[in-house]
């Protein structure tokens, strides 16, 4: 098996297009290569503000929607699964202060059970889910002055590493994982 993305639209502000499916699956492949991952699942939705706010939510009891949410499988047992989220986490310019950073963060919290399994189908197979908002990419890509692409690129590619066990609680930490994501994002052209 290798890395596999499967993916679904339940938003209507921007078309999802092969283009950009392609793009995301070249990212999630230079992504698994410099992390040494060379299978497993991620699964992708790209959802609208009222259902990442719904999610944002339940399962971290905040109501606001964010950008990005992840559900990782990697290192769950039969009784837990952890889920990772960002609010307002975006490639910010250079130059941008660190108040403006802190406001991206936000902390890890632990929900509840694993979704059913396929049959035949093994936990090792599945790294987890990422949900996207596609109109806070829209909003982010305006603000930040480059394409909805590169944001939506972005968004996966923190999502993903999020699902492989980064995490960016601290500045030694949020260093290593969005100079990672920029080495990726760069080496799939996806610029400034």
């Amino acid at each position: 098996m290798s890395l596999t993305l499967v993916w679904s639209n339940d938003q209507s502000a921007a078309e999802i297009g092969d283009g950009l499916i392609g793009k995301l699956e070249q990212l999630l492949e230079i992504a698994g290569e410099a992390e040494g991952i060379d299978r497993g699942e991620v699964a992708l939705t790209f959802v609208d503000n009222e259902a990442i706010r719904e999610l944002n939510r339940d399962y971290r009891g905040l109501d606001q929607p964010t950008d990005v949410l992840s559900f990782a499988m990697m290192e769950i047992t039969e009784d837990e699964r952890e889920m990772v989220g960002d609010a307002e986490l975006s490639d910010e310019p250079d130059g941008a202060d660190e108040s403006d950073e802190s406001d991206h963060l936000e902390e890890s919290e632990e929900t509840g059970g694993p979704d059913e399994l396929e049959p035949g189908q093994e936990y090792a197979d599945l790294l987890g889910d990422i949900v996207i908002s596609v109109p806070k990419a829209i909003a982010q890509s305006e603000e930040y002055g480059h394409s909805l692409e590169r944001e939506l690129g972005f968004l996966f590619v923190h999502g993903f590493l999020h699902l492989i066990g980064y995490d960016h609680q601290d500045e030694v930490t949020e260093r290593e994982m969005f100079e990672l994501q920029e080495r990726i994002l760069l080496k799939a052209g996806l610029t400034r």
